[in-house]
């Protein structure tokens, strides 16, 4: 493994950057178990995301989400991949320091491409997605950027090539 002992190596974007798909294969190279915080806050909230805002709202979808991403970093010690919008709460950001976090790069147009404006993803959802997505990206950058110890540009790259330039990064960080 090529993170410390014990700790979860966490991936962090916003939609689109490949965090679910990354994750898993990032796992099964390592030989590590992957954790997605949003099948976690489904589970937890007993629905769909898209249904938590629609019935109980963005905030109450934070407060769940924040719970899910405290309980994950204490009991997970494989790849996390966390939802876009997680470190938007300066707790969770809090509670990322000291771990390995990566941000998943990705551009605007190479992120609506992949996210195809998606209904699954509320906050996407409306009359304009692709300014969305663009004050989305806008305002979480600088975000992704303070928490992460490694960027990489997911942009024009297959998965596969993600996860070895990952693997690579992670090694040169100093990870175990």
């Amino acid at each position: 493994m090529v993170t410390p002992a014990g700790e979860p190596t966490v991936l962090v974007g916003p939609p689109g950057s490949g965090k679910s798909t990354i994750g898993r294969l990032l796992a099964e190279r390592l030989s590590v178990s992957f954790r997605d915080i949003d099948a976690d806050i489904v589970t937890r909230a007993g629905k769909p995301i898209s249904d938590i805002f629609t019935d109980d709202g963005e905030a109450h979808f934070r407060a769940i989400e924040e719970e899910t991403v405290a309980d994950a970093l204490a009991e997970h010690d494989g790849v996390l991949a966390l939802g876009g919008g997680s470190v938007v709460s300066e707790r969770t950001r809090q509670r990322l320091a000291g771990h390995t976090v990566v941000f998943l790069n990705v551009g605007m147009a190479e992120g609506v491409r992949r996210t195809g404006m998606s209904s699954a993803r509320p906050l996407l959802a409306g009359v304009n997605p692709r300014a969305t997505y663009k004050a989305l990206l806008e305002a979480r950058l600088p975000i992704y950027r303070e928490v992460a110890v490694i960027e990489v540009d997911t942009d024009g790259q297959e998965p596969a090539q993600v996860v070895e330039a990952l693997v690579g990064r992670l090694r040169d960080n100093g990870a175990k």
